[in-house]
């Protein structure tokens, strides 16, 4: 489970976030909001396909879930 400290509140994890895991090893990026080529856009389609793939639900007590929030973000 994520710090809530970590957690955008949009969606996916803030650069704080992202920067406690990449000391951990991990090699994570912001999220693709804008294309601006064909590797990030290749990116983008990639993590859209895995992510949509996942299971769960996408709202939870008539709120999004945090899964609904990284598609809504990344524009899936």
């Amino acid at each position: 489970m994520v710090a809530t400290r970590y957690q955008n509140p949009g969606g996916g994890l803030n650069a704080a976030g992202r920067a406690f895991y990449n000391r951990q090893g991990m090699h994570l990026k912001p999220p693709v909001t804008h294309v601006t080529g064909p590797k990030s856009a290749a990116r983008r389609h990639s993590f859209c396909a895995r992510m949509r793939g996942n299971p769960g639900p996408m709202e939870r007590d008539g709120k999004p879930t945090r899964k609904a929030l990284a598609l809504r973000k990344w524009h899936c």
